[in-house]
């Protein structure tokens, strides 16, 4: 079942009516016979959209309307009318309805706009979760997307880690987001209001770090690319280790530092320090669950940048994300997502060798996964959602080894 449609409008007739086209088209639909009675169902948690007659005795369409735009200004209002009235239509569109019809309506075109505005309604709801999560919580939960267990152990890793004030080591593939990581170590500490400073180890000269812990000093310093710092600037480095009173440093590397050591590049004592203290990231190839949320964050801060309206992002868009393997871990995804938030080309989904029938139980796996999510890990209900038996649901999940409680 798709998000619930509230009717509301006074003819008994008409409102069966209507009900029963939705209820074919697999509608879910709350019917009401006046504004008096949608009222209570009308919020900001409200997750579905409004279909509203315009002419009612009392309280009309327009009163409607200013209501729901007062309560929640991005929720979607489309008002019927049995008369062609333009002046009536533009003054309902100036006021904020996200569409108007005539009745009677063809249900192809009822249809069609109420899927438009439940796919508004989805995304403002999603936006204003990601932009509440933001804004509450501890940093790991702030800033670490996913809901897959690898995700939620990447945030428990990160707040045990952030406790212990010694240095620490960020590792994981390519565009995984390694310095962001680093820098909820930072937020996470004992000191999240000293400075954050970030800096390539590569060609880094002694004098350099030197001014780099001074900049840092009272926070954390970040130095990436370990396994580039030049030797002479590793003994430096490892001299400072020694000392008291120097910022808390974390160190990034995409690289396999224990064939650095044997290659000559990193010094043995301080590979050996290092690797005492780990985070590692998964990559998303290990987390395709996380795919459809990382997207949609990066969707949403995408077209707030380039001050653009974000796109409808449809399960054919959320299937082929999942269809690829992302080598470039989140890096790769955010590229894809500032592309399809500009309407601009993409690029061919690289080949990751898998075969068709491994491609379709990838994203047969991340489909069930994104209706977990949605909806808090409640199997019966994602089984509604995917149109699944709860029998068929439950054994896929174990198929996949989806557990609902780690959607909760």
């Amino acid at each position: 079942m798709t998000s619930p449609v509230l009717i509301v409008d006074d003819d008994p007739i008409v409102r069966e009516a209507l009900a029963q086209t939705l209820e074919l088209e697999d509608f879910s639909v709350i019917a009401t016979g006046s504004f008096i009675e949608a009222k209570d169902h009308i919020s900001p948690t409200f997750a579905g959209v409004i279909l509203s007659d315009m002419r009612m005795p009392g309280r009309d369409g327009f009163h409607l309307l200013e209501y729901t735009r007062t309560t929640d200004t991005e929720l979607p209002v489309i008002l019927l009318t049995g008369e062609g009235d333009i002046p009536m239509a533009v003054r309902a569109m100036t006021q904020g309805a996200f569409g108007f019809l005539e009745k009677p309506c063809a249900p192809v075109e009822l249809v069609a706009v109420i899927q438009r505005a439940q796919s508004a309604r989805a995304m403002a709801l999603e936006n204003r979760r990601l932009k509440a999560q933001l804004e509450t919580g501890d940093a790991a939960a702030r800033l670490i997307y996913g809901t897959s267990p690898q995700a939620d152990a990447l945030r428990r890793r990160v707040r045990s880690v952030a406790r212990i004030t010694a240095e620490t080591l960020v590792a994981g593939p390519t565009g995984a987001g390694i310095s962001k990581v680093a820098e909820v170590i930072h937020l996470c500490g004992a000191h999240p209001e000293g400075p954050f400073g970030k800096n390539t180890a590569a060609g880094m000269s002694p004098a350099a770090l030197t001014e780099a812990i001074d900049t840092a000093k009272g926070g954390s310093l970040f130095l990436d690319e370990i396994q580039s710092m030049p030797m002479q600037t590793q003994f430096a480095l490892l001299t400072l280790l020694e000392t008291p009173n120097h910022p808390r440093l974390i160190f990034g590397s995409a690289a396999a530092l224990d064939e650095a050591v044997q290659s000559g590049a990193l010094h043995a004592d301080l590979y050996y320090r290092l690797e005492a203290l780990q985070v590692r990231i998964p990559a998303l190839a290990d987390r395709p669950e996380d795919i459809p949320v990382l997207f949609r964050h990066y969707v949403a801060q995408a077209s707030e940048q380039a001050g653009v309206e974000a796109p409808e992002i449809t399960p054919e868009v959320i299937s082929h994300l999942m269809g690829q393997d992302w080598p470039g871990n989140a890096r790769a995804l955010m590229s894809a997502a500032m592309r399809f938030t500009l309407g601009l080309p993409g690029e061919d989904a690289p080949d990751n060798g898998l075969g068709l029938a491994e491609q379709m139980a990838q994203v047969e796996r991340s489909l069930l996964a994104e209706a977990l999510r949605k909806h808090r890990g409640r199997a019966a209900a994602a089984a509604e959602t995917l149109k699944l038996p709860r029998k068929t649901m439950y054994d896929k999940l174990a198929k996949y080894g989806l557990k609902p409680e780690s959607f909760r």
